[in-house]
């Protein structure tokens, strides 16, 4: 997949607004590359450090915070979520129907 592929991804993931959330199937499509919400895991990988693009409002089809391959990003982005005001349930899950983007 091509940089230019990762602008396309970026440039939607930085029109989520704050609270909200989107699955990265719905990133694929709106980025127009339709399944392949796994290049948005990868695009969003590779984000450097300190970038812009609020990454941590993607999350996965059942509304939770997908495992990563760096330890301790999952309670990171817990944790800003919480702070931009999304609920979890004890069970770990975001109501898509309430905060779906």
């Amino acid at each position: 997949m091509g940089a230019g592929n990762y602008k396309k991804i970026y440039r939607v993931v930085r029109r989520i607004p704050r609270g909200r959330v989107a699955t990265y199937g719905q990133i694929a499509e709106l980025a127009d590359l339709p399944r392949q919400a796994r290049q948005v895991g990868y695009a969003l990988h590779a984000l450097p450090h300190g970038s812009t693009v609020p990454w941590q409002r993607v999350v996965n089809a059942r509304g939770e915070v997908s495992a990563r391959s760096v330890p301790g990003t999952e309670p990171l982005q817990r944790a800003i979520l919480e702070a931009e005001g999304v609920v979890f349930s004890a069970a770990g899950k975001i109501d898509l129907t309430r905060f779906r983007w």
